[in-house]
């Protein structure tokens, strides 16, 4: 079939498969170029198809030469419909690290789930034995507690008073106003209890009571702080408030796997542009003008460049360890006083008209679209493809 983007509001509804491997692709060579990685050799990464944890991922692997379990929940193509991003990067990875002489396996299923816990554990002491980095780089809009069965669905809402500011309309291209009102107090609890720390703390001691951890194992999830202009929306907001709680969490966990002399970290990454953050207000805008000033300075970074240099530079690396906050700031060029004055300067213009950003919003656009496979210029569009692709590891 002949595969296009469509959409329904902020989401992309089709992917492209040869779109997507030339992604994964991407960025493996990106690593492959780069000087080896004296780091983890089985790898668990919770949250592994798209961004980060997809990044992760490729990183252990041809960085590092480690052995990987990805979990994620991804939809196959089936009716005439193509699979989710997700499932054809991971079909792509799969299939570059097996042909490279790597272990990798995947488990397609709802993470937060303890059924999926304990089908990863089983997996492990199989076939791996002991795991040494787990990655936990989940970002879903709704979970079901595993215990009480309660659903919880997270918000995108300041707190305590409403928010007004400017944002970009991706349909009109105009700068328009946008208004928040703020969150109630349920949906505070909801949003924390999708992405803060409590799953993340209930994959590590349920891995540690089945005696998976290896000695010295480390784990790692993935936070945003961002900078004043997203505050109220982000930082101070029902987000930041569960990236709050993921922070805690994490001190918890350390306390918990102390006796092996494991680590847990949150590592505070960019703002980069994805499916997630396409949906919150302010924060394109934003993006759109930070990449023009990272940019032009020559140091804007993709998802692969950022965990590369987590992982080399900050967590596997003895001469620049992460400190005893066990917080590592991985957006530090974003946040440079340079870099934000000049964001900030830009923001004023656009927003009283003096700067146009038709640009920056085709640039924006662009990336949005590869996330999904498409806007890659080695990539024949106009091609029938197969869109029923296997995962190696995933039985259909």
């Amino acid at each position: 079939m002949i595969i296009k983007p469509k959409f329904r509001g902020f989401i992309c509804t089709t992917s492209h498969p040869v779109g997507c491997a030339h992604s994964v692709q991407e960025q493996i060579n990106y690593v492959k170029r780069q000087k080896p990685i004296q780091g983890p050799k089985n790898v668990l990464v919770i949250g592994a198809s798209t961004g980060y944890g997809l990044a992760s991922r490729i990183v252990a692997t041809f960085g590092s030469g480690a052995s990987t379990l990805g979990v994620f929940l991804e939809k196959p193509a089936s009716n005439g419909n193509t699979a989710t991003a997700g499932w054809y990067n991971t079909a792509a990875f799969e299939a570059a690290a097996t042909e490279a002489g790597y272990y990798a396996k995947s488990i397609n299923g709802d993470a937060f789930s303890d059924q999926v816990k304990e089908q990863t554990i089983a997996l492990i002491k199989e076939e791996l034995g002991q795991i040494d980095l787990v990655v936990y780089s989940i970002a879903a809009p709704r979970r079901t507690h595993p215990v009480s069965g309660e659903t919880f669905t997270s918000v995108i809402k300041p707190i305590g008073d409403s928010f007004t500011s400017k944002t970009v309309d991706m349909n009109s291209n105009e700068i328009v106003d946008v208004t928040l009102e703020p969150a109630s107090e349920q949906e505070i609890r909801s949003t924390v209890a999708v992405m803060g720390g409590e799953d993340w703390e209930r994959w590590i001691h349920l891995l540690k009571e089945a005696d998976v951890l290896a000695p010295g194992a480390t784990t790692i999830s993935y936070s945003y702080i961002g900078p004043k202009i997203t505050y109220p929306i982000y930082k101070e907001g029902t987000i930041g408030r569960a990236k709050d709680h993921l922070y805690t969490t994490s001190k918890e966990i350390n306390k918990h796997i102390e006796n092996i002399n494991g680590r847990a970290f949150v590592a505070v990454n960019k703002a980069l542009v994805t499916q997630a953050s396409a949906a919150i207000p302010v924060v394109p805008l934003y993006l759109m003008l930070l990449a023009r000033v990272l940019g032009k300075k020559g140091l804007d970074e993709n998802c692969i460049e950022q965990m590369y240099r987590l992982l080399a530079s900050r967590l596997y690396n003895t001469e620049n360890s992460p400190n005893e906050d066990h917080l590592i700031r991985i957006d530090d060029y974003e946040m440079q006083n340079d870099v934000q004055a000049e964001v900030s300067a830009l923001w004023e213009k656009v927003c009283i008209g003096e700067i146009d950003i038709v640009q920056d919003l085709e640039k924006y656009r662009k990336e949005f679209f590869k996330l999904f496979g498409f806007g890659f210029d080695d990539v024949h569009y106009e091609e029938d493809v197969k869109e029923d692709v296997s995962i190696l590891s995933i039985k259909s």
